[in-house]
């Protein structure tokens, strides 16, 4: 039995595309249906069901599915053995939000990169929603963004939290006294991507106090949106653990307003989120690096900044 085609056979149950299984593993949709029918013929056998969802398993897909991640596990255990020596080679493919990028990320792909120096690592920069769409889709192993996917095959594992504060840049104008939320919210506001959740939480915290109609800027990168804090555009709503350079030196300070009102800043989450199955164990092990580099991070940071996620096992 041929291990390659049960390697096919495995990504099309976890992505249920013959499409997006055939862009995973860089070959044609033809060439994928021609494995799943050699596959279906050996076994005599019928795999897969279409129907209006795509592709899905049939009763004896499912059994066959327990028995291929077996033999694929130790196929690939077998060949790791055999190149211990020389690490894991292959490639993986991760994603990050920008909030990931500006902490503690550059640690994680220097330890990558030291550990597994036969790795070829590919790393996307995305919003939330793009990463997660493109782990369902499997152009990704990896997404460390702001929110757990709940889908078959994926676990998640939250990492850190870090408050939100209101930011300025200190030769502004708007590096003033405010004395109530409502007062602040008549300025321009400069926070993350649109409907993330930095921004929804914004929104609410305002709604709950009457504040209907603010002007929110909403920018999908990073580094542009502290140029506009800097330049004095807004008063940013971030959190300050992003910052801390620009804070230390002066150029950036934390307002203080009246805190007497209904809500408060909400916490930006940051998550860790994999595919599982054979031939995958790497992404584990990278994942729960990241795990300890963000516990590092926080301590160095304080928990007014961070707060690194109390758990050990992932959902």
């Amino acid at each position: 039995m041929n291990v390659r085609f049960l390697e096919t056979f495995l990504w099309v149950a976890r992505l249920n595309s013959f499409r997006l299984t055939a862009e995973k593993l860089f070959t044609t949709q033809a060439s994928i249906s021609n494995r799943i029918a050699v596959l279906e013929e050996e076994l005599d056998v019928k795999l897969f069901v279409r129907d209006s969802k795509g592709v899905r398993l049939t009763p004896d897909g499912e059994k066959v599915r327990e028995y291929a991640e077996q033999i694929v596990g130790k196929a690939h255990a077998l060949r790791m053995s055999l190149s211990q020596a020389n690490g894991y080679e292959g490639k993986v493919r991760i994603g990050a939000i920008d909030s990931v990028v500006h902490t503690w990320f550059i640690e994680l792909i220097s330890w990558i990169t030291e550990h597994y120096p036969h790795l070829e690592v590919e790393i996307s920069v995305d919003g939330a929603r793009g990463l997660a769409n493109q782990l369902q889709k499997g152009y990704l192993d990896i997404a460390f963004q702001a929110d757990q996917i709940r889908l078959e095959s994926i676990r998640n594992l939250e990492l850190a939290r870090y408050p939100m504060r209101w930011i300025v840049a200190a030769n502004s104008p708007y590096n003033r006294q405010f004395t109530s939320l409502q007062e602040l919210a008549k300025e321009r506001l400069i926070t993350f991507v649109a409907n993330s959740r930095p921004h929804q939480d914004i929104l609410s915290l305002l709604h709950v106090n009457g504040i209907t109609s603010p002007r929110v800027s909403c920018v999908n990168s990073f580094a542009a949106m502290i140029r506009l804090i800097e330049d004095g555009f807004g008063i940013g709503v971030i959190p300050p653990a992003l910052v801390r350079e620009q804070l230390a030196n002066g150029s950036l300070i934390i307002l203080n307003i009246d805190n007497t009102q209904p809500g408060s800043l909400s916490m930006l989450t940051q998550a860790a989120s994999w595919r599982t199955g054979p031939g995958l164990d790497h992404c584990e092990a990278i994942v729960r690096q990241a795990q300890h580099i963000v516990q590092r991070f926080c301590k160095i940071i304080g928990p007014e900044r961070g707060i690194a996620a109390n758990n050990s096992a992932p959902t």
